[in-house]
Protein backbone atom coordinates (compact mmCIF):
# COMPACT_ATOMS: atom_id res chain seq x y z
CA UNK A 1 0.00 0.00 0.00
CA UNK A 2 1.30 3.45 -0.95
CA UNK A 3 1.61 6.01 1.85
CA UNK A 4 0.82 9.69 1.33
CA UNK A 5 4.07 11.68 0.95
CA UNK A 6 5.65 8.29 1.71
CA UNK A 7 4.72 8.87 5.39
CA UNK A 8 1.04 8.42 6.23
CA UNK A 9 -1.32 5.55 5.56
CA UNK A 10 -4.96 5.99 4.49
CA UNK A 11 -6.06 2.39 5.10
CA UNK A 12 -8.02 2.98 8.31
CA UNK A 13 -9.64 6.28 7.31
CA UNK A 14 -13.42 6.13 7.13
CA UNK A 15 -15.63 8.87 5.69
CA UNK A 16 -18.55 9.28 8.08
CA UNK A 17 -20.66 11.65 5.95
CA UNK A 18 -22.60 9.35 3.58
CA UNK A 19 -23.20 12.17 1.11
CA UNK A 20 -19.47 12.72 0.58
CA UNK A 21 -18.34 9.08 0.35
CA UNK A 22 -18.23 8.98 -3.44
CA UNK A 23 -16.57 12.39 -3.72
CA UNK A 24 -13.61 12.25 -1.32
CA UNK A 25 -10.99 10.15 -3.08
CA UNK A 26 -8.57 8.36 -0.73
CA UNK A 27 -6.42 6.58 -3.34
CA UNK A 28 -3.00 7.82 -2.18
CA UNK A 29 -0.03 8.87 -4.28
CA UNK A 30 3.57 9.35 -3.19
CA UNK A 31 3.63 12.56 -5.23
CA UNK A 32 0.06 13.91 -5.41
CA UNK A 33 0.28 15.75 -8.73
CA UNK A 34 -1.66 14.34 -11.68
CA UNK A 35 -1.30 17.47 -13.83
CA UNK A 36 -5.06 18.06 -14.31
CA UNK A 37 -5.62 14.68 -15.95
CA UNK A 38 -9.32 14.79 -15.06
CA UNK A 39 -9.91 18.42 -16.08
CA UNK A 40 -12.81 18.87 -18.46
CA UNK A 41 -14.47 15.58 -17.47
CA UNK A 42 -17.71 15.62 -15.56
CA UNK A 43 -17.09 14.79 -11.88
CA UNK A 44 -13.40 14.45 -12.79
CA UNK A 45 -12.40 16.30 -9.62
CA UNK A 46 -13.91 13.49 -7.56
CA UNK A 47 -11.31 11.08 -8.99
CA UNK A 48 -8.48 13.30 -7.77
CA UNK A 49 -6.85 12.47 -4.42
CA UNK A 50 -8.22 14.83 -1.74
CA UNK A 51 -4.75 16.04 -0.65
CA UNK A 52 -3.95 16.95 -4.26
CA UNK A 53 -7.16 18.99 -4.38
CA UNK A 54 -5.97 20.86 -1.29
CA UNK A 55 -2.58 21.52 -2.96
CA UNK A 56 -4.38 22.83 -6.08
CA UNK A 57 -6.46 25.12 -3.88
CA UNK A 58 -3.35 26.45 -2.13
CA UNK A 59 -1.86 27.27 -5.55
CA UNK A 60 -4.96 29.24 -6.58
CA UNK A 61 -7.28 29.83 -3.66
CA UNK A 62 -9.76 31.91 -5.66
CA UNK A 63 -10.62 35.51 -4.95
CA UNK A 64 -12.64 36.95 -2.13
CA UNK A 65 -14.29 40.23 -3.15
CA UNK A 66 -11.82 40.43 -6.07
CA UNK A 67 -8.78 40.60 -3.77
CA UNK A 68 -6.52 38.01 -5.36
CA UNK A 69 -3.41 39.34 -3.65
CA UNK A 70 -4.76 38.61 -0.18
CA UNK A 71 -5.80 35.05 -1.00
CA UNK A 72 -3.25 33.56 -3.38
CA UNK A 73 -1.22 36.12 -5.30
CA UNK A 74 2.23 35.25 -3.96
CA UNK A 75 1.82 31.49 -4.53
CA UNK A 76 0.10 31.31 -7.92
CA UNK A 77 1.38 28.55 -10.23
CA UNK A 78 4.19 27.54 -7.87
CA UNK A 79 3.30 23.88 -7.45
CA UNK A 80 6.40 22.93 -5.47
CA UNK A 81 5.80 25.79 -2.99
CA UNK A 82 2.21 24.64 -2.40
CA UNK A 83 3.27 20.97 -2.26
CA UNK A 84 5.89 21.59 0.46
CA UNK A 85 3.57 23.95 2.37
CA UNK A 86 0.81 21.32 2.55
CA UNK A 87 3.30 18.58 3.54
CA UNK A 88 4.74 20.75 6.34
CA UNK A 89 1.23 21.75 7.48
CA UNK A 90 0.26 18.06 7.74
CA UNK A 91 3.44 17.40 9.77
CA UNK A 92 2.43 20.21 12.18
CA UNK A 93 -1.10 18.73 12.42
CA UNK A 94 0.41 15.33 13.31
CA UNK A 95 2.67 16.91 15.95
CA UNK A 96 -0.17 18.89 17.58
CA UNK A 97 -2.91 16.24 17.50
CA UNK A 98 -0.89 13.01 17.70
CA UNK A 99 -3.19 11.52 15.03
CA UNK A 100 -2.89 10.61 11.36
CA UNK A 101 -3.02 14.07 9.68
CA UNK A 102 -4.81 12.74 6.59
CA UNK A 103 -7.65 11.43 8.81
CA UNK A 104 -7.75 14.79 10.63
CA UNK A 105 -7.87 16.64 7.29
CA UNK A 106 -10.65 14.42 5.87
CA UNK A 107 -12.74 14.94 9.04
CA UNK A 108 -12.04 18.70 8.83
CA UNK A 109 -13.37 18.75 5.23
CA UNK A 110 -16.50 16.86 6.35
CA UNK A 111 -17.04 19.35 9.20
CA UNK A 112 -16.49 22.42 7.00
CA UNK A 113 -18.67 21.31 4.06
CA UNK A 114 -21.95 23.31 4.10
CA UNK A 115 -25.15 21.32 3.53
CA UNK A 116 -27.39 24.23 2.54
CA UNK A 117 -26.94 27.55 0.81
CA UNK A 118 -29.13 30.26 -0.69
CA UNK A 119 -29.89 31.34 -4.24
CA UNK A 120 -31.68 34.50 -5.30
CA UNK A 121 -34.86 34.09 -7.32
CA UNK A 122 -36.62 36.93 -9.08
CA UNK A 123 -40.38 36.97 -8.94
CA UNK A 124 -42.42 39.89 -10.23
CA UNK A 125 -39.47 42.27 -10.26
CA UNK A 126 -38.54 41.54 -6.65
CA UNK A 127 -35.66 39.33 -5.53
CA UNK A 128 -36.05 36.73 -2.81
CA UNK A 129 -33.49 34.42 -1.18
CA UNK A 130 -34.38 30.73 -1.36
CA UNK A 131 -32.76 27.87 0.54
CA UNK A 132 -31.25 25.07 -1.56
CA UNK A 133 -29.31 21.91 -0.81
CA UNK A 134 -25.72 21.98 -2.04
CA UNK A 135 -24.42 19.10 -4.16
CA UNK A 136 -21.68 16.90 -2.61
CA UNK A 137 -18.96 17.97 -5.05
CA UNK A 138 -19.71 21.65 -4.47
CA UNK A 139 -19.71 21.04 -0.69
CA UNK A 140 -16.12 19.79 -0.87
CA UNK A 141 -15.12 22.66 -3.20
CA UNK A 142 -16.60 25.16 -0.73
CA UNK A 143 -14.82 23.55 2.23
CA UNK A 144 -11.40 23.49 0.53
CA UNK A 145 -11.76 27.04 -0.76
CA UNK A 146 -12.87 28.46 2.59
CA UNK A 147 -10.07 26.62 4.44
CA UNK A 148 -7.32 27.89 2.13
CA UNK A 149 -8.73 31.42 1.98
CA UNK A 150 -9.00 31.49 5.78
CA UNK A 151 -5.36 30.36 6.04
CA UNK A 152 -4.18 33.00 3.55
CA UNK A 153 -6.23 35.69 5.33
CA UNK A 154 -4.62 34.77 8.67
CA UNK A 155 -1.07 34.71 7.29
CA UNK A 156 -1.39 37.90 5.22
CA UNK A 157 0.45 40.85 6.81
CA UNK A 158 1.20 38.87 9.98
CA UNK A 159 4.07 36.93 11.50
CA UNK A 160 2.25 33.63 10.92
CA UNK A 161 3.45 31.61 7.96
CA UNK A 162 1.09 29.88 5.54
CA UNK A 163 2.12 26.51 7.05
CA UNK A 164 1.12 27.60 10.58
CA UNK A 165 -2.13 29.19 9.39
CA UNK A 166 -3.12 26.17 7.27
CA UNK A 167 -2.37 23.67 10.05
CA UNK A 168 -4.39 25.76 12.54
CA UNK A 169 -7.28 26.00 10.08
CA UNK A 170 -7.30 22.20 9.59
CA UNK A 171 -7.17 21.53 13.36
CA UNK A 172 -9.88 24.12 14.11
CA UNK A 173 -12.15 22.68 11.40
CA UNK A 174 -11.50 19.18 12.77
CA UNK A 175 -12.56 20.36 16.24
CA UNK A 176 -15.60 22.26 14.83
CA UNK A 177 -14.18 25.44 16.38
CA UNK A 178 -15.55 28.87 15.47
CA UNK A 179 -11.93 30.00 15.06
CA UNK A 180 -11.99 28.12 11.74
CA UNK A 181 -12.93 30.44 8.87
CA UNK A 182 -14.51 27.52 6.98
CA UNK A 183 -16.68 26.34 9.90
CA UNK A 184 -17.88 29.85 10.79
CA UNK A 185 -18.75 30.56 7.12
CA UNK A 186 -20.57 27.22 6.88
CA UNK A 187 -22.64 28.04 9.96
CA UNK A 188 -23.43 31.48 8.57
CA UNK A 189 -24.57 29.98 5.22
CA UNK A 190 -26.77 27.41 6.95
CA UNK A 191 -28.26 30.10 9.22
CA UNK A 192 -29.13 32.25 6.19
CA UNK A 193 -30.65 29.24 4.43
CA UNK A 194 -32.70 28.40 7.51
CA UNK A 195 -33.99 31.98 7.72
CA UNK A 196 -35.02 32.07 4.05
CA UNK A 197 -37.17 28.93 3.98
Amino acid sequence: MINVFNKWSVEDIKIEDDGLKGYINLNPRIVPKTGARHAGHRFGKSKTFIVERLINRVIIAGHRAKKHKVTSGHCTDQAITAYSAVEKALEVVEKKTGKNPIAVFVKAVENAAPREGIVTIEYGGARYPKAVEISPQKRIDFALRLMTQGAYQTSFNSKKTLVQALSEEIINAYNLSNNSAAVSKKQEMERQADASR
